[in-house]
């Protein structure tokens, strides 16, 4: 299966989708070889990152800063990390719009985009009885959480899998050098993460990018249940270090392996292991580190 970068959701719309992932800023570069003392002026591209709030059943629940782009994917990737949603099934329908600049108090070039999702009665009610606000930040996964417990550190164990070996080192190098190559928005600002879908012979399949690893990764969960492909073998990379929060969301949904770039947060491999999550970390070739094995028949 031929990779590719993530695929529109087929609810943008309404001016949505013709705002772009990357802007373009005329910059002034010092210290290159053949540049004048006072500078050259430069078109530069750089990552877009606007507001985008989560709307559910008519209430706003959080504004994420966000890559705007598949943001129909990451609402609902978000959703079913974080629990709201049992399945993709329990939302009824999803409408992106553009926000009322004036009435949302946004500076003049800066877009926010609402995401209104329509979900069923008993997660609308879950939601209710466990609500939170989060004022998010691009990078922070559990901003305002209300106690400790919110932060649910110990999740379901997964199920053993019988194939989670061959998430093995060559395999999880072979995804990651095929990585950089399927993030063209990254190739062209050089500020934005990736999480990727890799199947069992270390071919990724999907990669999402987005300025926050938060988010890419939600990206990725949204497509994967949009596609029916969470119980698929296969495994998570990530160009992020593994934290704890990453490591929740890949467990809340059934994602038995992941493999990131950086090193994992000592907190990030206790819940890989109370989870029974194969974790990788420091993957970079020619090397790599096996944090969790995972849970396993046998």
């Amino acid at each position: 299966m031929s990779a590719q970068v993530c695929t529109p959701f087929d609810g943008d719309g309404g001016g949505v989708a013709d705002l772009s992932a990357l802007a373009q800023r005329s910059v002034r570069v010092f210290g290159e070889a053949g540049v004048p003392q006072g500078g050259a002026l430069r078109c530069d591209t750089l990552a877009a990152e606007i507001p985008v709030a989560l709307v559910f059943n008519g209430v706003s629940h959080a504004v994420m800063m966000a890559t705007p782009e598949n943001l129909g994917d990451f609402a609902i990737g978000f959703a079913l990390s974080e629990g709201i949603l049992d399945h993709a099934q329990d939302c009824r329908g999803t409408t992106l719009q553009l926000a009322d600049a004036g009435a949302a108090h946004l500076p003049p070039g800066v877009p926010g985009v609402e995401v209104h999702l329509e979900i069923s009665a008993r997660s609308f009610e879950r939601l209710k009885n466990r609500r939170r606000s989060m004022a998010g930040r691009t990078g922070c996964g559990v901003c305002g959480v209300e106690s400790f417990a919110a932060l649910d550190l110990a999740p379901e164990r997964l199920p053993a899998r019988d194939w989670l070996e061959r998430v093995d080192l060559p395999t999880v190098l072979r995804a990651f050098a095929d990585l950089k190559a399927l993030q063209p928005h990254n190739a062209q600002s050089g500020s934005l993460h990736a999480a990727g879908w890799a199947t069992l012979d270390g071919r990724l399949a999907q990669v999402c990018e987005d300025v926050g690893r938060h988010n890419a990764l939600d990206k990725l969960i949204g497509w994967l249940s949009r596609s029916a492909r969470l119980a698929e073998p296969g495994f998570v990379v990530l160009s992020s270090r593994g934290s704890h929060e990453l490591v929740r969301k890949c467990a809340r949904v059934g994602l038995s392996a992941l493999a990131t770039i950086s090193a994992p947060t000592a907190t990030g491999v206790q819940v890989a292991e109370l989870a029974g999550l194969r974790l990788w970390g420091l993957c970079r070739a020619p090397r790599a580190v096996l944090y969790a094995p995972g849970a396993q028949t046998g």
